[in-house]
């Protein structure tokens, strides 16, 4: 392609708190329609807003996390703009003053080395309510109007499809590790525009970029940016101009159609918010919420490669998510063998029957604990290594123990070297014809004669003690 792509994405993320920004109403996305509301969020005259503390406390948390400085100093503003769903006439956010400013975080980029993508700023906001279309008309529910949001702006610095989802899943993973978002994009909590445009190469000057709004899915995200791309790059093929426009994306259909013609800042008519004071927050407190932070996925990554010995791919996808990286520490600490044997088991076996039920690691019917004990019966030569992969599916699909999953199928290894050697001789006798080939020099016809004793041991004989014992009889 002639062209270089310049993506930026603004991540809004619903920030976890029981009530809302301005008012006392429960967050709840379970409730009736419009039953979580109240004067403040719904508007009414003389309702005047009261800052969430906690709201504030996620929001400067993020900011550290993303390695952002914190404004002690930042104000609210009001965003003009008329929408049903947003009973006030305008959205209080921040503009020119926000919590959090000039930050960043490393990513891996399509050829896996490392990258660091820019963060503009981190700013506190509200939500909208929420409209549903029907029947040829609009219904608006209130519930979610003035859910606490942070909005991550992030700096042009994205520069393929790949990148960008890289980078979205690190936000979420990190707003998630935090504990400051449940990061549901199929409920809503987090949700992602993409600014994109192109450039002839080796120039320097940003082309016209478009925005595509409200994408709720990682893939969504690729597609849209892919699409995009294309129909950018015909337009400038064409010999025509890229307007400036908000954007919807259809994952249907794979594309993309016009929302309304792109505004720029001075068309929200951006003043300060009159009814709120400026947020000042202490150099102490920023310092308190710092050293609160939880190890987060980066710092998480290095000491799994150090204290499990495993590669940076198998500590990247166990930290991936919370649950997962819990899980994962949970059984390598009750396993008696090395972790990385534990990490192939999780990422291997279990993520497969996970992925394969639609279920997730939070929900998995082998806890952690089991997953160790079958293990352990691997590694004291209980069962075989390839018999615990059908202990497994049982484990999964009856919820069970290992112990039990063992017991009801009957799968016990035979390890009992006098039994294992009157199997074998009876094999040998069985096999006489072929034990004489063998040992006139048809070495090849030793796998026959290991097969033949598994399958007289129904598979559970011990295979290193048949090995050594067929050996020694042979030989003998």
């Amino acid at each position: 392609m002639n062209y270089e792509v310049i993506i930026g994405l603004e991540i809004h993320a619903q920030l976890a708190t029981k009530t809302k920004a301005w008012c006392s109403c429960e967050i709840s996305t379970k409730a009736f329609e419009n039953t979580k509301v109240c004067p403040v969020c719904s508007a009414q005259p003389g309702a005047l807003p009261v800052l969430n503390e906690k709201a504030v406390e996620y929001a400067i948390s993020s900011a550290l996390a993303l390695n952002c400085k914190i404004n002690p100093h930042s104000s609210f503003d009001r965003k003009n703009y008329f929408y049903p769903d947003l009973p006030k006439g305008f959205q209080i956010t921040q503009f020119p003053s926000p919590i959090g400013t000039d930050g960043y975080i490393s990513i891996k980029d399509s050829n896996g080395n490392e990258k660091k993508v820019g963060i503009e700023r981190v700013q506190m906001e509200e939500d909208t309510g929420k409209s549903t279309h029907m029947a040829g008309a609009s219904l608006i529910n209130l519930n979610r109007c003035g859910t606490p949001l942070i909005e991550i702006v992030g700096k042009p610095d994205i520069r393929d499809a790949k990148e960008a989802s890289e980078y979205y899943k690190k936000i979420q993973s990190i707003l998630v590790y935090l504990g400051v978002s449940h990061g549901n994009m199929q409920e809503g909590n987090l949700r992602c525009d993409v600014n994109l445009s192109l450039r002839k190469k080796g120039d320097t000057k940003f082309g016209t970029r478009t925005e595509v709004k409200n994408l709720n899915s990682f893939k969504s995200v690729e597609k849209a940016i892919e699409h995009e791309i294309q129909r950018q790059a015909a337009l400038l093929d064409s010999g025509k101009k890229v307007e400036q426009q908000t954007l919807l994306f259809n994952i249907d259909t794979g594309t993309t159609k016009v929302m309304r013609t792109k505004s720029n800042a001075d068309d929200y008519r951006y003043f300060p918010e009159p009814d709120l004071l400026p947020l000042i927050v202490s150099e102490a407190q920023i310092k308190k919420l710092k050293e609160n932070l939880p190890e987060l996925p980066d710092a998480k990554i290095k000491r799994f490669m150090q204290q499990y010995s495993i590669p940076y791919y198998d500590a990247d996808v166990l930290t991936s998510s919370k649950e997962l990286a819990q899980y994962f520490e949970t059984a390598a600490g009750a396993y008696k063998g090395e972790a990385k044997k534990a990490s192939n088991w999780i990422m291997v076996e279990l993520l497969k029957l996970i992925n394969e039920s639609g279920s997730d690691i939070a929900k998995s019917p082998v806890p952690a604990l089991e997953l160790a004990n079958l293990l352990n019966f691997v590694l004291d030569d209980t069962i075989s290594g390839k018999i615990a992969k059908d202990v497994m599916q049982k484990m999964y699909d009856e919820r069970i123990s290992a112990a039990k999953a063992i017991e009801k199928m009957g799968v016990k290894q035979i390890s009992d070297t006098s039994a294992l050697e009157e199997m074998i001789k009876k094999t040998l006798t069985e096999h006489a014809a072929e034990v004489d080939r063998y040992r006139k020099g048809e070495v090849k016809l030793y796998g026959f004669l290991v097969g033949q004793t598994m399958k007289n041991t129904k598979g559970q004989g011990n295979p290193k003690l048949i090995n050594d014992i067929l050996k020694k009889l042979l030989d003998g």
